[in-house]
C-alpha cells in the first residue's frame, strides 16, 4: 500500500496522469533493497557496515567507533538502532577530514552496503526511516546520501544542526544547492523522514522530500543519474551544529529504515 501511494503522490505532484494499470505494473516490479535490518546483529551486519564509507572521521569533532565486537557507540535494542556520542577528556588529535577539527567525542555511524544508482534499470527509489534525533547545540545527526566516486552528489533527508530545524538539502555542486528547512516539533520524538527519487531525463532526477508522510519539497538533482550513492546514518558533533556541544552522552535512534526501488 505504501508503494502504491508513493507512486500516485509522485504522479500527482509532477502533474502526470497514471492509470491504475500502470501503477499496478510499477508495483509488480518493485524490489526491496534494505528492510528489517535492525532486528538482529546478523541482519544489521548483512546490510550495513560500521563507520563512514571512508573511515572514522568527517567534518565535525566526533570520531566514529563501532564493529561486530564493539557496541559501545552502535548497538541494537528491540529493533532500534542506537548511536551514542560521548565526550572525551583526553587529546586524540584532530579529524583527518576537512576542516580538521579537534576530536572531542566518540560516536557512531553506519552505511548501507548497497548503493543507490538511479538509471534506466532502476528509475525510482524510496529511502525512508523513523528517527529520534537530538537537536541541542553541538549535535549534528544525519540520514543522508552522498556520492561514492565524487562529491557532490549529496542528498540530506535528515540533518539537524544544533536546533529543532531539519535541513532537506540537495547538493549539485558546492555552490549549487537546494535547501528546504522545516521546523520540527520535538525532534527527539519519533518522526518519519523520506525521500522519493525518480529519473526525469538522461542526466537528472527529482527528489521529493517528506516529513511524517507530508510532502515538503521537490528538488531537481541535475547530474545524479548513473551516480552511485552511499546511504549513511551518523551522529556527528559540533562543526556546523555549533559549540560547545553537550558534556554528557548524546543519543540518536533509528527504526524501520527502508530502501526500495523500481525495476524497469
Amino acid at each position: 500500500m505504501r508503494i502504491r501511494i508513493g507512486l500516485l503522490a509522485l504522479a500527482l505532484t509532477a502533474g502526470l496522469t497514471s492509470t491504475a494499470g500502470s501503477v499496478a505494473a510499477e508495483d509488480a516490479a518493485w524490489e526491496h533493497v534494505v528492510s528489517g535490518s535492525f532486528g538482529s546483529y546478523a541482519a544489521l551486519e548483512s546490510e550495513w557496515n560500521y563507520g563512514y564509507p571512508w573511515g572514522s572521521d568527517h567534518n565535525g569533532t566526533a570520531r566514529m567507533y563501532g564493529s561486530p565486537t564493539d557496541h559501545n557507540h552502535v548497538w541494537l535494542d528491540g529493533g532500534v538502532l542506537n548511536l551514542k556520542a560521548t565526550r572525551i577528556n583526553w587529546d586524540e588529535g584532530n579529524s583527518s577530514a576537512d576542516p580538521y577539527l579537534p576530536i572531542r567525542y566518540h560516536s557512531g555511524a553506519v552505511h548501507a552496503k548497497d548503493h543507490i544508482i538511479v538509471n534506466d534499470r532502476y528509475p525510482s527509489y524510496e529511502v525512508r526511516g523513523e528517527f529520534q534525533a537530538p537537536s541541542t547545540r553541538g549535535t549534528w545527526p544525519a540520514f543522508w546520501l552522498t556520492g561514492v566516486n565524487s562529491w557532490p552528489p549529496e542528498s540530506d533527508i535528515l540533518e539537524y544542526k544544533g536546533n529543532a530545524r531539519n535541513w532537506f538539502n540537495t547538493f549539485r555542486s558546492a555552490s549549487d544547492v537546494s535547501t528546504t528547512i522545516v521546523d520540527v516539533a520535538s525532534p527527539g520524538s519519533w518522526h518519519e523522514y523520506r525521500a522519493w527519487i525518480t529519473k526525469v531525463n538522461a542526466t537528472d532526477v527529482d527528489i521529493h522530500y517528506y516529513l511524517d508522510g507530508q510532502w515538503v519539497a521537490q528538488h531537481r538533482a541535475a547530474g545524479f543519474v548513473n551516480q552511485p550513492l552511499w546511504v549513511i546514518i551518523n551522529l556527528q558533533m559540533e562543526g556546523s551544529a555549533g559549540s560547545p556541544g553537550p558534556g554528557g552522552d548524546t543519543h540518536y535512534r533509528a527504526r524501520d529504515v527502508y530502501i526500495g526501488r523500481s525495476a524497469a
